[in-house]
């Protein structure tokens, strides 16, 4: 059997993701400290995210809307528009982070490259994704 075609996911695939969205959930728990358990904000975090992939699927956008909507929801409607702002920042700081290609990624994606068609496949935000391979 010959393999014509090679099919990446990207994100933890090819780079590194999960850490910065681990991270920005860190800075997320404690803005919202003052009003429940960070145990608390995470898993209702989660559940918002998995109740809006449907409408804003995957990606740092989809994400930073989920955690918006989850601090409003564990405020109360309380939050203050400062820290909207806030998470609004957290979104910016994700995006504006630099690609970091997992070892061995740059020399492997050559090697193939020179013997097969190679595709990326991807459920994330196209702008995001697009920002990533440039």
């Amino acid at each position: 059997m010959r393999i014509d075609v090679i099919g990446f996911d990207a994100d933890d695939t090819l780079w590194h993701t999960e850490p910065l969205y681990s991270l920005t959930e860190e800075k997320f728990t404690t803005l919202l400290s003052a009003h429940h358990e960070r145990a608390d904000i995470v898993a209702c975090l989660y559940k918002t995210e998995i109740r809006n992939l449907e409408h804003f699927g995957y990606g740092i956008k989809g994400f930073t809307l989920s955690m918006i909507e989850t601090a409003i929801e564990l405020t109360g409607g309380d939050i203050r528009s400062l820290e909207i702002l806030q998470i609004i920042d957290y979104a910016r700081e994700m995006l504006r982070a630099p690609v970091s290609l997992l070892e061995h990624v740059a020399e492997t994606v050559e090697t193939l490259a020179a013997s097969h068609t190679l595709i990326l496949i991807t459920k994330g935000d196209l702008f995001d994704q697009e920002s990533k391979i440039a």
